[in-house]
């Protein structure tokens, strides 16, 4: 029997390629599963929690499904219905997130550009942020007082975080505060004089001081015409400079940097390098001994001329300075505001706005703090001290009335309006706002920081920081309206 043998041909057809789904298609996959995921959801749900009403009970278990699935029946689709239904919802969808997306771009560009306005008009000199008029006068309570000098206090500054203090005093002394607490840090005692070579520190009066914009350096000048440089976190000392002439009684860094200026009783400014430890340039142009010294990011600094009388701008990389005359006293005190303002405090009463642009002051107020003395010979207090908030229209100056006086400057710094005055008793002879705004600290004595002319027994040497808190927001905008 012949037998036949079949064989089986094998198979092979290649397998079929996977195509990859685009982002879209995946998409409306997604909402296809979720959706059949709720509709399974659903029918199992209502299996267990079908609600039985009394209509029910009469029809029937019969009457009742048929009705379910007339209502079933009611709700299906074809297929290219539903893929149409949920390609629509997923180009809502896509609509709204980039919507969204837009909302959010359109906030932060708003932002930036306005950050980047400000720092135009801050490098230009013509910020000017109004907030005097949302100030509120402190409740006396408010105000603490820092006491640990022995002597009336000279001179203060703030570090740039606003959470300490360094003050000196005719006591030679130094000493770091804390903000919160009111509690010494760190204190470098004053020495007898003719110890220069042996104490670490101060052996005459330090008549001014400087903190870096990072709040690194901390340097103190005193009348011995003695700069020293110290590390700001521990009051380290680390150099010591020479060659003024003079007392030492102005210093500033340049905001950004290490450059130190340094103004002296020699009429000389002189400029250092305090990273290199190093002397750089002399400028001369005063007629008298120099007063006080400010300077901010520009390489420049302006300075204060006593009893010439005038008020200069030192371009320090042209080796060039701009004169400006308008008191008719000796000029005390001077600060910038920003990079083309300044005010100024005098003997004569009188405090000053100026404009780098303009030879004369913007604005004077005469008597600003009042007048003392017999009837047909009074006279005024003098300014001893000056303040600005900087790039704001908020400004102080204190004297020896027992008050120190807040101002509103006027647009474009053309005017100076009072604001309140705040009881503090003694000769105010430095005043610095904290960078954020939320206060002022003043340094205060028995005596005028340059002399002995009078004398206030029921005074306090201390430091008396002064809160500013501002009006609600609510408060504002009923303002406005």
């Amino acid at each position: 029997m012949a037998s036949s043998f079949f064989v089986k041909k094998a198979d092979y057809t290649k397998p079929a390629k996977k195509v990859r789904a685009t982002p879209a298609a995946k998409r409306v996959k997604d909402l296809e599963t979720s959706e059949k995921g709720a509709q399974r959801g659903k029918k199992s749900s209502s299996k267990y929690n079908e609600e039985i009403s009394s209509d029910s009970e009469t029809e029937g278990p019969i009457v009742s499904r048929r009705r379910q699935k007339a209502e079933e029946d009611d709700f299906d689709e074809t297929p290219q219905e539903k893929k149409l239904r949920l390609a629509k919802r997923y180009l809502e969808q896509l609509k709204q997130e980039e919507e969204n997306k837009a909302e959010e771009e359109t906030f932060e560009s708003d932002l930036i550009a306005g950050r980047l306005q400000e720092e135009v008009l801050e490098q230009k000199g013509r910020l000017q942020r109004l907030i005097a008029k949302d100030i509120l006068p402190p409740d006396s309570s408010e105000i603490r007082l820092f006491k640990g000098h022995k002597l009336p206090i000279i001179c203060l500054v703030i570090s740039p975080d606003d959470k300490c203090i360094f003050s000196a005093a005719k006591d030679c002394s130094i000493i770091k505060w804390d903000v919160a607490t009111g509690k010494k840090l760190h204190t470098i005692h004053g020495g007898r004089k003719g110890t220069d070579d042996r104490h670490v520190g101060h052996t005459a009066h330090v008549l001014c001081m400087a903190i870096s914009s990072d709040g690194k350096y901390l340097a103190t000048g005193d009348m011995n015409k003695l700069i020293m440089i110290w590390e700001a976190d521990t009051l380290k000392h680390l150099y010591k400079f020479t060659g003024h002439k003079g007392p030492v009684s102005g210093l500033s860094f340049r905001k950004g940097t290490h450059d130190l200026y340094s103004a002296s009783h020699d009429r000389s400014i002189k400029v250092w390098n305090v990273d290199e430890n190093a002397y750089v340039e002399t400028l001369f142009g005063h007629q008298d001994v120099i007063t006080g010294l400010d300077s901010l990011s520009r390489e420049r600094c302006v300075t204060a001329g006593g009893r010439d009388r005038t008020v200069r701008v030192w371009k320090i990389a042209e080796e060039s300075q701009l004169v400006f005359h308008g008191h008719e006293g000796s000029i005390d005190c001077i600060q910038l505001i920003n990079e083309e303002h300044m005010v100024t405090g005098a003997d004569d009463g009188s405090v000053c706005l100026w404009s780098v642009n303009k030879k004369k002051p913007l604005t004077t107020v005469k008597q600003a703090h009042g007048c003392h003395g017999d009837c047909g010979l009074e006279q005024p207090h003098w300014v001893s001290s000056v303040a600005a908030l900087h790039n704001s229209d908020a400004v102080a100056s204190g004297s020896h009335n027992s008050h120190v006086q807040l101002w509103k400057c006027g647009h474009n710094y053309r005017g100076l309006e009072p604001l309140f005055s705040v009881p503090v008793p003694g000769f105010v002879n430095c005043l610095k706002f904290a960078s954020s705004g939320q206060f002022l600290v003043a340094g205060v004595g028995q005596e005028h920081r340059l002399g002995r002319w009078w004398r206030l027994k029921e005074a306090k040497n201390g430091i008396y920081v002064i809160p500013l808190k501002r009006k609600p927001p609510q408060e504002e905008a009923s303002t406005k309206e």
